[in-house]
């Protein structure tokens, strides 16, 4: 087995060494040829300088740098075009993802599945963080029709084929789950151990998050739309009824009262319009993006350039 691992590398000046260190360790154990793709995410510290380094002294060491942040999932999309082996791992920076987990993955991967998460045994991380997370993550197994994995996640190993379901996409708003999910449905998950954050801390906070949760609704699923006609449709047949009582008791009681009734009414269809033009927003906000031009990512500069 050959295997590439591709890691997205923001803030990491730190934890480099230590994790080509043991990924050193650990890949000639499983793999008979193997490389690690460090792609820079516009790192403001010297990350970039320690994966040069890095490439000098390891020759199955790549670096790739971009020209400026793009985020997490379009750096590893970045690092998966740019592989050389018939199977890759993606894995986090912060040596929290374990690589000495990694054969766990491929062993599993090996039992005909195409896509494998190391779903971590317990999270190192505090426990709001962990809510946010797990509703992301809910939602985004959703989209991606699992039933077989609840938990996904940067950690995981699969094949280099799926990259033909989604090699011609380009856009700016990326998750690389949802779009292995448009090659293959066979999906398998394993335990690992995880530790703590070696160095510095998350950079998902919980508006980071919540804003994934609406890429993810609003990017790969039209399901939010139909959301905002079943709403439509269900106050359009209350509008009816309330129509209907006040017609009646026109007629019965020869007038209408109840001014807050009538206000708290307005608010409600109100609030549903905004909400429902909001959805729309969204919609209208992705496909701006995506015909504007803007790309998932450019690279500046690679460490293959020199050899």
């Amino acid at each position: 087995m050959n295997v590439s691992v591709v890691i997205p590398v923001y803030r990491s000046e730190q934890t480099l060494d230590k994790l080509v260190e043991r990924l050193g360790k650990v890949l000639p154990s499983c793999a008979d040829s193997y490389e690690v793709v460090l792609v820079n995410d516009g790192s403001p510290d010297d990350s970039w300088g320690a994966i040069e380094r890095l490439a000098r002294s390891h020759v199955w060491v790549r670096g790739i740098d971009l020209m400026r942040n793009y985020g997490q999932h379009n750096a590893t999309l970045c690092g998966i075009r740019a592989v050389r082996y018939e199977v890759i791992v993606t894995m986090d920076d912060d040596l929290q993802n374990l690589p000495e987990e990694m054969p766990k993955l491929l062993a599993k991967l090996n039992e005909d599945y195409d896509v494998v998460y190391g779903v971590a045994r317990r999270r190192q991380q505090a426990w709001w963080k962990n809510l946010f997370s797990v509703l992301v993550k809910r939602s985004i197994g959703y989209v991606m029709g699992l039933r077989t994995v609840r938990d996904i996640g940067a950690f995981k190993a699969f094949r280099a084929s799926l990259l033909k379901a989604f090699e011609d996409f380009n856009g700016p708003d990326v998750l690389v789950d949802v779009l292995l999910s448009w090659g293959t449905s066979r999906f398998a998950a394993v335990t690992v151990d995880e530790s703590p954050r070696a160095v510095g801390h998350s950079n998902y906070s919980i508006i980071k998050l919540i804003k994934v949760s609406l890429l993810v609704l609003t990017s790969y699923t039209t399901i939010p739309l139909r959301l905002a006609s079943v709403l439509g449709f269900f106050f359009t047949v209350v509008g009816f009824f309330i129509l209907l009582y006040v017609v009646i008791t026109y007629f019965v009681a020869g007038s209408v009262q109840g001014f807050s009734f009538q206000a708290s009414i307005i608010a409600l269809f109100s609030g549903v319009q905004l909400f429902s033009l909001g959805i729309i927003g969204e919609y209208l906000a992705r496909v701006f993006e995506r015909t504007g031009g803007r790309k998932t990512y450019i690279i500046g500069r690679t460490t293959d350039e020199g050899k």
